[in-house]
């Protein structure tokens, strides 16, 4: 008999602690090549903590997290990260180095120089115009800084694309069209996606598979569908209707 593939991204009863907390505990989950998976929760919920056990920047307490197979604990950080792209709020732009260096510096920091070719082509992949690689940080809006942080993260030809909060600093109208770019990037690069989020519209609806994290825990594992449909739990339920009673709102006023 054919035995089937291991998960693409699996955790094993993974826990973190800061002190006496618990801010993961005892997460088992697989997550298959090619998913888009939303993790929401509340502040504090242990969400970023979970996802930045993928790429080393918090080490688990117990347990273990495998990529494609291998024990991310057995592979060296720098190796590991250059196969995983990584947007966060803060963006991390340096201010002192234009566009272009920002998104070439980590493949450069291992050893590869990318074309000014490339770098036009990572600009036009998120939607800016490749003459932004000469300007600074401080030139551009804070939507064109976060397009720049995610062309960045995928400088390197990544498998797995993490996102922590990524949007939550834009106006409305820019998040609204920067999730959508990713989500089709998500598609047109062949992505495997797990985004942090404490909006659950925006989960609902760039996601395939939403995880609703509570006191460190996975208590809801549900499609967009089966929330809407009142499916996932209390905790789940009480993040839906958020979302589900400013629509009900807006359309009493119209």
């Amino acid at each position: 008999m054919e035995r089937s593939a291991p998960p693409f991204l699996c955790f094993a009863q993974v826990s973190k602690y800061y002190g006496s907390t618990r801010a993961v505990a005892g997460v088992s989950l697989d997550i298959a090549q090619g998913e888009f998976v939303a993790l929401v929760g509340a502040s504090g919920s242990g969400k970023s903590t979970l996802l930045k056990t993928v790429n080393r920047l918090v080490e688990p307490d117990e347990g273990r997290v495998s990529l494609d197979g291998s024990d991310v604990a057995s592979i060296p950080a720098p190796r590991l990260r250059h196969g995983i792209g990584y947007v966060f709020q803060g963006i991390g732009l340096f201010s002192h180095m234009r566009v272009g260096e920002n998104i070439a510096l980590v493949p450069r920091l291992e050893g590869e120089r990318l074309s000014s070719d490339r770098i036009a082509e990572l600009l036009e992949l998120v939607e800016l115009d490749p003459d932004m690689a000469k300007r600074y940080p401080d030139e551009l809006s804070g939507g064109q800084r976060q397009r720049v942080g995610v062309a960045r993260a995928l400088a390197g030809n990544p498998r797995l694309l993490l996102m922590d909060e990524p949007f939550g600093a834009l106006d409305p109208i820019t998040r609204d069209s920067l999730g959508a770019r990713v989500k089709r990037l998500h598609g047109e690069l062949g992505l495997t996606t797990v985004m942090v989020t404490h909006d659950m519209a925006e989960a609902l609806l760039l996601a395939d598979r939403v995880l609703v994290m509570d006191a460190g825990r996975i208590v809801a594992d549900a499609t967009p569908a089966q929330l809407l449909a009142g499916g996932g739990g209390d905790v789940a339920q009480a993040l839906v209707a958020v979302p589900r009673d400013q629509a009900r709102a807006l359309a009493e006023m119209s």
